[in-house]
């Protein structure tokens, strides 16, 4: 058998090995769950929530059998509330607080309560949000993610008209393009996407890309306002030799593959190796294995709780047969006839000031398939030839409601933040939006 190759496990291994990493609940599961919430009058896990959704509120609603009203309560405060339940770290923010989560008892589970409803106002086809009279006013939105379609969404409910480009040849983003397939299944992206449409005043123009097709200043002056949405548009380098060898891939390309081809076409290695600490980690290190890698080895350069990726996230990853191995950095990628055949690790320890520093020591992990997961980063390249708005480092700056330095440019999501978080772009775009509303409507 070739060490690396596509077709590793049959289309029904494949279908298994992706299917639901949580089973949805039933109803009565909901309204038992939901029994168990205690309703704080200030509760903790509203403060957690970035978009400052009223979790006692909906899961009352579910409780009294209002599913539809619980999800009108998500989908108010976050649009994007439906890929949210499935993908938010919510062992680390709404549940982590949660006054039930004890050393007697467990959280009230928020995510599978605030998928359980959204789910089933989705499948309804019902569209419970409206436009406001139109105001005559247009924005331009550029990047069909999380963070230019919750702006869109919520310009278009306030009454403007909003224009969409996006540079790919769907929307979706981040949540389309770069989450593990396990987590977002039956095309709920593309579902969520076709239902923020549905509100009106949106229109969607694909294969546009800001720097190509489209400038700033061209839009700026077409425009009423602009709002960009543009996420990263880079992957960190290691900046070692051979890094462009057969068999090293950028993990986010790789994912993105995942989700949109056919997975049995994949190359997939025998023995993998993904270097990296985060959620972008944990999602290639998992996939790959369902996808039939022997062995999966995640690396890391300090120790588990410095690790981005969450608690549970590493679990996910131990269960699914994945290996990780912190406090170490590889300084060499080896290769033999331009193939990738292993990677060289140095030991790392942090020194009496906490400062990570090498050992001198190494060690080798042979490898047919490496994955770099080191981060992505913003390139203000889209801005030649047009005002570019003020920077802080690789990232646009704004205020707190998204302004930039550009008289009707308004900016979020991880162009601005880096976060990697569907919810906190979220609240960037619908943050930005009201202040875009509060410039038309004042100057």
């Amino acid at each position: 058998m070739a060490d690396i190759q596509a077709g590793r496990l049959n289309e029904a291994q494949i279908r298994d090995n992706f299917s639901e990493l949580h089973e949805p609940l039933n109803e009565l599961q909901a309204i038992q769950e939901s029994a168990r919430c205690l309703f704080c009058h200030d509760a903790p896990c509203i403060d957690a929530c970035p978009t400052d959704i009223d979790i006692p509120g909906f899961i009352r609603k579910i409780s009294t059998g209002n599913v539809k009203g619980a999800a009108v309560t998500i989908l108010s405060q976050n649009i994007m509330g439906g890929t949210c339940a499935n993908v938010c770290p919510v062992e680390e923010l709404c549940e982590q607080v949660c006054v039930k989560n004890t050393s007697e008892e467990k959280p009230v589970v928020i995510g599978l309560l605030q998928r359980y409803a959204t789910d089933h106002l989705f499948e309804s086809g019902e569209q419970p949000f409206a436009r406001a009279a139109d105001t005559g006013k247009h924005i331009a939105v550029v990047g069909a993610g999380p963070a230019g379609l919750a702006c869109a969404h919520r310009l278009a409910m306030l009454g403007h008209q909003v224009t969409v480009f996006e540079s790919r040849d769907k929307p979706g983003g981040l949540n389309e393009f770069g989450i593990a397939a396990y987590k977002m299944l039956n095309e709920r992206a593309a579902r969520e996407v076709e239902f923020i449409l549905g509100i009106g005043g949106i229109e969607l123009k694909t294969g546009t890309r800001l720097g190509r097709e489209v400038s700033l200043d061209a839009l700026r002056e077409v425009y009423d306002a602009v709002f960009l949405g543009l996420g990263h548009n880079a992957v960190n380098s290691l900046g070692l030799d051979n890094e462009d060898s057969e068999g090293v891939f950028n993990a986010v390309d790789f994912i993105e593959q995942i989700r949109q081809q056919d997975k049995s076409a994949l190359p997939v290695g025998r023995r993998v190796v993904v270097i990296g600490g985060g959620n972008t980690a944990i999602d290639i290190a998992v996939q790959i294995k369902k996808l039939g890698a022997e062995y999966v080895t995640m690396v890391y350069r300090r120790g588990t709780a410095e690790m981005s990726a969450t608690d549970y996230e590493q679990e996910v990853a131990q269960t699914n047969g994945v290996l990780i191995k912190t406090w170490a950095q590889p300084v060499a990628i080896q290769a033999s006839n331009g193939k990738v055949s292993g990677v060289e690790f140095e030991y790392t320890e942090n020194d009496a000031d906490g400062n990570m520093r090498g050992t001198g020591e190494t060690f080798n992990l042979p490898a047919d398939q490496v994955f770099k997961a080191i981060g992505q980063h913003f390139v203000p390249s889209v801005f030649e030839a047009s005002g570019t708005p003020e920077m802080q480092g690789s990232r646009v700056k704004t205020d707190g409601h998204g302004k930039t330095s550009l008289g009707n440019v308004w900016a979020g999501g991880d162009c601005v933040t880096g976060q990697d978080l569907t919810v906190a772009a979220v609240q960037d775009g619908k943050v930005a939006a009201h202040s875009i509303n509060e410039y038309l409507n004042h100057g």
